[in-house]
């Protein structure tokens, strides 16, 4: 959650006016579009998220699975191994995420591997 509330933040910032939003979690998703009922009280990270979507801008929210979206998977693995949790704005991709980000743009596919349970 925090992860999408700060970069669609530092998107508003920077004056994007239209934006696409993807999540490998289906169910932040559905909260944030209010396609899923929470029983009780909605996270305050969601309510922050829902009102900055309702400012004047035009913000698309998609689910995606987590092999469709290898650089957001790359960069959240990378993040762990930094030494602090500050934000980091790299102004050009390190050399690991090169390739992944040259197979998204060339259209590249990667299977999805699904156990069947019988």
């Amino acid at each position: 959650m925090w992860g999408m509330y700060t970069g669609m933040e530092m998107a508003r910032r920077q004056g994007y006016t239209h934006l696409i939003v993807e999540s490998d979690s289906k169910l932040l998703i559905d909260m944030v579009t209010g396609r899923c009922k929470l029983n009780g009280k909605t996270p305050i990270l969601v309510n922050r998220i829902q009102d900055l979507s309702n400012l004047q801008w035009h913000v698309m929210f998609k689910h995606t699975w987590r092999e469709g979206n290898r650089c957001a998977d790359w960069l959240a693995s990378f993040s762990l191994n930094q030494s602090s949790y500050d934000v980091r704005i790299l102004e050009d991709p390190p050399r690991e995420l090169q390739q992944i980000l040259f197979d998204d743009v060339s259209g590249a596919c990667m299977p999805r591997s699904v156990r069947v349970v019988l």
